[in-house]
């Protein structure tokens, strides 16, 4: 029986030595893949950051990985990520369609679905629509600013006392993207609003976590009630709440009269009837869904970035208030026109971006037809990852690239300068479309609430650690906050 047992060890051994999935023809160098693996075993499916630096210092800017027989194309760097993006954006503009993500979402929405005239209509009448909701203009600032205005009777309750900032964070960054689609701000104890984000961020780290990895390099093991069974039932769940912000929406609603995005695309169908367009109501389920993660997610993960780092850097935040306080002196608020005289608040801000490094994988592309990129062939149907976190941390198109440092983005006369390897938006046709949400949003709150407040790290906190947890944003590791109120107002 032993020998028999060997035998057929020893016969595994030799087909995963011997078997080779075959590479296409001048195709990006890469580790070999074994079969049905591929290379999953060459990765930590916890984290696989440093893996891809890893490979990436010994095959190349761009190289080659297998996803159990399918073949993935890592870009890294930034001259790499503009001819990819930019260059050639109609070539990387298309959305890998097999992967647990693409599963959960049923290829639909405005973020993940793939290349085409439905993903062109609806990203079309997403970017108007925002714009038409005062995207950019001083009505969205009124939004924002409203918000930010609960966030600071939460915080003054807190005065002289520490406490976790991470739902704060996540309920004003949901409730002003819940603004402008449904119309409503919620309680930062609502139920509703609670459940949303709860599911927004468990799904976050199921998505590029290892029970994905394992989802979309075993399809036979797709129908098994493993883990990753769980952030199918959590989106079934937010697609349900938010048909039913639909239907509220449908029995209340005044045609030609919209009051927010739902309304708005309910109108659009009213006008197309059944002229065979991709509009729909499962569609604007999903547009609603998309930009709510989208909207909550990154912007509450970098604020959280900023405060963790203002704590831990003090003489940087008196800067940005000794700069907030001058440029805003004698108004009641401040107004996002102000970044134009904050140069120093602005690079922080900047910086605060580029060690977040939110969403450090991008969302992953694909090849929309056969192409070339830096000498190597591409097929069509490639999946491709734009590594975001080598370029944000790219020697040579730093200053200081492996630190936190505002000097990033000014320069030698103390202006405002932005190099062009920023980029955590990513880049192209599918660049993210709240970007300029995310913009002033980010300096609406980083600059009222550092006008009024001071954050300490608090002295019985121990070490700050600056690690995140990884998914499909970066989050950094809960942390307490220590608030005194300033005396300058």
């Amino acid at each position: 029986m032993l020998g028999f047992l060997i035998l057929v060890w020893t016969c595994i051994f030799l087909l995963f030595l011997f078997i080779q999935i075959p590479r296409p023809k001048n195709f990006p160098p890469g580790p070999r893949p074994l079969p049905l693996f591929g290379n999953l075993l060459e990765l930590n499916i916890n984290n696989p950051l440093k893996d891809f630096k890893r490979l990436a210092d010994r095959y190349g800017k761009v190289y080659s990985l297998y996803l159990g027989s399918k073949p993935w194309v890592v870009l890294n760097g930034f001259e790499v990520l503009k001819e990819a993006l930019l260059t050639k954006a109609v070539d990387f503009a298309g959305r890998p369609q097999d992967l647990m993500v693409n599963h959960i979402t049923k290829g639909s929405g405005v973020i993940l679905s793939d290349y085409g005239p439905s993903w062109k209509e609806h990203r079309r009448f997403a970017l108007m629509t925002l714009r038409n909701f005062g995207l950019g203009k001083q009505s969205m600032e009124e939004r924002i600013l409203g918000e930010v205005s609960h966030v600071i009777a939460n915080l003054e309750k807190r005065v002289g006392s520490s406490f976790d900032p991470q739902t704060m964070f996540h309920n004003a960054a949901s409730n002003i993207i819940c603004i402008v689609l449904f119309g409503t701000r919620y309680d930062y104890d609502d139920e509703f609003l609670k459940l949303f984000i709860h599911l927004y961020t468990e799904n976050a780290k199921f998505a590029n976590g290892p029970w994905a990895m394992i989802y979309d390099t075993f399809p036979m093991l797709r129908s098994l009630p493993l883990p990753f069974k769980k952030a199918f039932t959590n989106a079934n769940k937010a697609r349900e709440m938010s048909a039913q912000l639909v239907n509220e929406h449908k029995k209340t609603r005044v045609p030609g009269e919209p009051r927010d995005f739902i309304d708005c695309y309910l109108d659009e169908l009213d006008k197309r009837g059944n002229d065979g367009s991709s509009f729909s109501e499962a569609q604007l389920i999903l547009c609603v869904l998309d930009l709510h993660f989208a909207g909550t997610d990154t912007t509450s993960n970098t604020l959280l970035t900023a405060f963790l780092y203002l704590m831990t850097h003090p003489e940087i935040q008196a800067r940005c208030q000794k700069e907030i306080d001058e440029v805003l002196e004698g108004k009641d608020h401040a107004s996002y026109e102000d970044r134009h005289n904050m140069p120093y608040t602005l690079a922080v801000i900047h910086e605060v971006q580029r060690v977040a490094n939110t969403v450090p994988l991008s969302v992953f592309h694909c090849t929309t037809k056969d192409t070339e990129l830096m000498g190597y062939s591409i097929p069509k149907g490639t999946l491709v990852i734009p590594n975001l976190t080598s370029v944000l941390k790219e020697e040579g198109q730093w200053k200081f690239p492996h630190e936190f440092n505002p000097a990033n983005f000014l320069s030698e006369q103390g202006q405002f300068e932005k190099p062009e390897a920023f980029m955590p938006f990513s880049a192209g046709p599918r660049v993210c479309l709240g970007e300029g949400l995310a913009r002033m949003e980010l300096f609406l709150v980083f600059v009222t609430l550092l006008r009024r407040f001071q954050f300490v790290w608090p002295d019985d906190a121990g070490e700050p650690d600056y690690t995140p947890v990884y998914g499909i944003t970066l989050t950094p590791k809960p942390y307490r906050m220590h608030i005194r109120r300033r005396e300058t107002l």
